[in-house]
């Protein structure tokens, strides 16, 4: 599958905030701010596929 440049850039983004979320929450497993980034990041996940797929329903290079 080819993809333009800002698929390419929305992806980096969002995978960015999600790896982020997910070393918070491996260094304070046992902690609420811990377990709760480890939550938003499921959140931030289910939000990147979201927008990747509406940025490919209406990009001309990518669909």
């Amino acid at each position: 599958m080819k993809t333009c440049h800002r698929f390419a850039r929305i992806r980096a983004g969002h995978e960015r905030d999600i790896q982020g979320l997910l070393n918070h929450a491996a260094l304070y497993p046992e902690r609420t701010s811990g377990k709760v980034s480890s939550t938003r990041a499921a959140g931030a996940k289910y939000a990147m596929a979201r927008a990747l797929s509406r940025h490919f329903e209406r990009c001309r290079e990518c669909g």
